[in-house]
């Protein structure tokens, strides 16, 4: 774009002079005087339009260059802020890719720690309720050995109770095959 500023310039500033020179010679040809006279007249438009032209020049120059300055600061001040702009977005990306991979890492361990205190905690739940079928299966055992126990003697004495009942049987029918003898 500084380029075309430039080249505009420089284009109207060969237009400007070009123009000058041609209107001051057109109107020294025009103009009634002698030979001597137009002659010194177009050294003297000759003169003026140097003048002027180089005039002209210089302040083309001095505005080239401070445009150049101008677009030459602008470019940087726009590289340093592009630079900048890239360099946040970097450190932002990197930030973010920091935080998500801390969040990621957390949420891991969280889980792993959950689900360790969950294991522990059927472990501890399978332990107890192995030990309470443990417990309990010995305790009817126990009630079972105990209720045979009972049986047994109630099968003993039930049995003793036959026993002395067909006893006593026996000695009736044994009185009564005597007695009917």
């Amino acid at each position: 774009m500084g380029r075309n500023l430039s080249n505009n310039g420089r284009d109207f500033l060969i237009g400007a002079l070009i123009g000058s020179a041609v209107g001051a010679t057109v109107a020294l040809l025009f103009a009634p005087k002698p030979g001597r006279e137009l002659r010194e007249d177009l050294n003297k438009g000759t003169k003026q339009v140097l003048d002027k032209a180089g005039e002209w020049k210089d302040i083309a120059q001095e505005k080239s260059i401070e445009y150049t300055e101008k677009a030459k600061t602008k470019g940087s001040e726009l590289k340093e802020k592009g630079t900048e702009i890239s360099k946040k977005a970097v450190d932002s990306t990197k930030q973010f890719s920091k935080e998500v991979s801390d969040k990621t890492k957390d949420l891991a361990q969280d889980v792993s720690s959950k689900t360790k205190d969950l294991a522990k905690d059927v472990s501890s739940k399978t332990k107890d309720l192995a030990k309470d079928v443990a417990d309990k299966a010995k305790s009817t055992v126990k009630d079972i050995k105990e209720e045979s126990k009972e049986i047994a003697k109630k099968a003993k004495k039930s049995s003793k109770e036959v026993s002395e009942t067909a006893k006593e049987t026996v000695e009736e029918l044994v009185e009564k095959v005597e007695d009917s003898k």
